[in-house]
């Protein structure tokens, strides 16, 4: 009985003071009266709010009416309202071409390489930097590794392009493994996506440790002397303390991760791939590219680019159902 007295009590000083602010009960019907109580209150934050929903607006939201032109015979001088609608022949088009399975070919092996060794990479390289205990020889190998991912794409695929040119020093370094002399690594098939995957690792590397090295910071300290105490070495307290301690990271990451499988960077392949290596190398991104600025036909070229977001979401919604059900860990 005291407990609902109180309970009464705190309802009601609660009603007091919404009618001291001005608010009323009422249910919908008292919504708009006390929705311009609130923002009368609070102007602040509803023109931050504003802004923030004006931004998506514009630059999100009102761009994707330019997604009609994948189900036309788009002409610019008629624009997009006044051009043939043809509804799925885009789409049809590009499936039956002579370029879809390897545009998918190498958009789904590039895409995979990339999460299968640019996501690994910076955990594996949080954990060993986590482990330094000398603060400024920690700070000094941090420092270094972020300073790859601030270069700009077109200076890392000129710096990439010295480097792997016949004669350069990374060609120099591979002679053993080349057939005993220098030749240019982005000539031909054979070591394009090598090279493509690891000038990720060295960009990505660093900057991508940031993240699991706050997660770790995080993790109770009082677990490591518990494992300690128990006999449990360097391996096992990084198995059952440190990885588990920072796994719902790892695995908003890597779903994060999955929706950008099919969208593998074009700036960096447009950089890099030529006339010899296109057979491993051109992916849908890039052939997205080439049909509407250089081709012009940009009804084919937003069909092509919405395949591609669908496959995207459609690959981000699956990895968090499934890990939403095996680990009960997800983005939402």
């Amino acid at each position: 009985m005291k407990e609902k007295k109180k309970d009464h009590r705190d309802k009601g000083r609660k009603k007091g003071q919404e009618k001291e602010l001005g608010y009323i009960t009422g249910g919908l019907r008292a919504l708009p009266h006390n929705l311009a109580v609130d923002i009368r209150r609070n102007k602040v934050l509803y023109v931050i709010l504003v802004i923030i929903l004006a931004y998506f607006a514009v630059f999100n939201y009102a761009p994707m009416v330019g997604l009609l032109m994948a189900f036309q015979k788009y002409q610019p001088v008629k624009g997009l309202f006044g051009s043939k609608w043809i509804g799925l022949t885009n789409f049809e088009q590009f499936f039956s071409g002579p370029f879809f399975l390897r545009l998918l070919r190498n958009t789904v092996v590039i895409g995979l390489l990339d999460l299968a060794v640019n996501f690994t990479a910076p955990i594996l390289f949080a954990l060993l930097l986590n482990e330094i205990r000398q603060k400024h020889f920690k700070k000094t190998v941090q420092t270094i590794s972020y300073m790859p991912y601030f270069i700009s794409s077109v200076v890392a695929a000129s710096l990439i392009i010295t480097f792997t040119k016949s004669g350069g020093i990374i060609s120099n370094m591979l002679v053993p493994f080349t057939g005993g002399e220098s030749e240019n690594l982005l000539n031909g098939t054979k070591y394009f996506r090598a090279v493509y995957i690891l000038s990720g690792t060295w960009q990505g590397l660093g900057y991508g440790s940031i993240i699991y090295l706050s997660a770790l910071s995080s993790v109770d300290q009082e677990l490591y002397d518990a494992a300690r105490v128990d006999g449990a070495g360097y391996w096992k307290q990084c198995l059952h303390v440190t990885i588990p301690g920072i796994s719902s990271m790892i695995i908003m990451m890597f779903i994060m991760r999955m929706g950008n499988v099919f969208s593998v960077g074009a700036d960096k392949i447009l950089l890099l791939y030529n006339a010899s290596n296109y057979e491993v190398s051109d992916v849908i991104n890039t052939y997205v590219y080439r049909l509407g600025l250089q081709d012009k036909n940009y009804g084919m070229s937003t069909a092509v680019g919405l395949f591609n977001s669908i496959i995207g979401t459609v690959l981000l919604f699956t990895s968090n159902y499934v890990l939403k059900k095996t680990t009960d860990t997800s983005m939402f």
